[in-house]
């Protein structure tokens, strides 16, 4: 699966549906057709909750990673952001809600619990350490997230800083997911700094078979994603 941003020509952030389409066709043209990507709708400091959505509406991805946080900032803007899921949800979009903190994470459970957000095809994603001293994670902030979900929703994580390795293995062995990727962290676990975001990916595929999970095709992340 490929979490995927783009940028403009001036090498920006970009929530664009042409670049997107260009970038996703080019890269089904290498990974192949059966490719799972994930799209972003971060605001970065640059765009409004109607732009993000209009993305979405826009590219029809089959698969979306967003902050409620992001889309709707308090109460009073859910009801144009619940019509905006539901409509995702009638069209099969896999939504991944991020979570930087338990707070972000019980006020989505409330949604969920409300019908807000729609259950069919929805994960979560745990961030750890993007508001730590220098944006390092560390595994025992895992912790804290598992503690407070009280739903069968299907997670995973994403971490920053040179111990990004050891708390998405800590995932992987409480039976979540993991993103992994030079978006997080540039750096080995010693201190180093990594050569590519392949290097990154490929360590921890390795990882994952010791602590007696493998790995998963496009389809079964499909199907994990969906919550099947």
């Amino acid at each position: 699966m490929l979490h995927l941003h783009v940028r403009d020509a001036s090498g920006r952030h970009a929530l664009d549906a042409e670049i997107y389409r260009e970038t996703m066709a080019a890269v089904r043209r290498e990974a192949g057709a059966d490719a799972f990507i994930q799209i972003t709708t971060e605001a970065a400091g640059r765009y409004a909750p109607a732009e993000q959505m209009a993305l979405v509406d826009a590219l029809a991805p089959e698969a979306v990673s967003l902050a409620l946080r992001e889309l709707a900032p308090d109460d009073s803007a859910l009801p144009d952001v619940a019509e905006f899921l539901q409509r995702q949800a009638r069209r099969g979009t896999l939504i991944q809600y991020i979570a930087y903190d338990v707070a972000d994470l019980a006020r989505l459970e409330r949604l969920l619990r409300d019908g807000v957000a729609p259950l069919p095809g929805a994960s979560a994603i745990y961030v750890l350490g993007r508001y730590a001293t220098g944006q390092l994670a560390s595994p025992n902030e895992l912790i804290a997230f598992l503690a407070a979900s009280s739903s069968t929703l299907p997670w995973m994580v994403c971490a920053f800083g040179r111990r990004e390795r050891a708390a998405l293995t800590a995932a992987i062995a409480f039976d979540g997911h993991a993103r992994v990727g030079f978006e997080n962290n540039l750096w080995r676990p010693d201190g180093s700094l990594a050569r590519d975001n392949a290097e990154q990916v490929a360590a921890l595929a390795e990882l994952a078979p010791r602590v007696g999970r493998r790995l998963a095709s496009c389809d079964e992340a499909r199907r994990l994603l969906g919550g099947a």
